[in-house]
């Protein structure tokens, strides 16, 4: 597989004057735009998203949307369940993983100190999500098939 090319770094900004992104911002504001306020407001926005959850349960009143997840294939992905958790409908449902292989690596990360990289484990703990692997999924979420 060809390795990917690293995109170009934006340039640096050279001799801007402070609070402008750049000199042709700078230059039309005082020259064209004199009158008009300059980053006066900040406008929060967001993408709209569907999720869809690979198995859903209600136990002991609480929804649990389980997310089996073999595993993570970029940050994009991985970051995206933070904001579906984060964006949940009520108290009454939690964002849950099933990991096949909860102990293997995540995606870019990278080599620490030790000589071990952040595994999918590891990455949901440090964001505040449950997770199992087939083995710890508690008895009474398994199925009597």
């Amino acid at each position: 597989m060809p390795k990917r090319v690293p995109r170009k770094p934006r340039p640096k900004k050279v001799n801007v004057p402070k609070g402008y992104d750049s000199n042709w911002e700078y230059d039309i504001h005082k020259d064209l735009l004199g009158d008009w306020k300059h980053h006066h407001d900040v406008i929060e926005y967001s993408i709209p998203h569907k999720y869809e959850p690979d198995f859903v349960k209600v136990i002991n009143g609480i929804t649990i949307l389980l997310e089996a997840k073999g595993r993570f294939w970029d940050h994009a992905e991985y970051s995206k369940y933070v904001h579906i958790r984060n964006n949940l409908p009520n108290d009454f449902m939690e964002l849950v993983f099933l990991f096949q292989k909860p102990y293997s690596a995540m995606p870019g990360a990278k080599v620490r100190k030790d000589g071990t990289k952040r595994t999918h484990a590891e990455w949901a703990e440090k964001n505040g999500f449950r997770w199992f692997s087939e083995e710890t999924l508690p008895e009474e979420w398994k199925s009597n098939v």
